[in-house]
């Protein structure tokens, strides 16, 4: 089983974390834990660059 972490913080994630794909590219997967969500954590895409949330 892979293990996810979170790209922001880079935890294990655990219940209630996300995973989508980059919204610019959409290539790299962006993995989010629970707590970064919440508090509205930068990430920042492996692929281009791209910075969210």
């Amino acid at each position: 089983m892979e293990v996810k972490k979170c790209v922001s913080c880079g935890v294990e994630v655990g219940p209630g974390y996300t995973e989508f794909y980059c919204p610019k590219c959409g290539k790299s997967r962006i993995v989010r834990c629970a707590r970064c969500r919440a508090i509205g954590a930068a990430y920042i895409c492996s692929e281009c660059g791209f910075e969210g949330p």
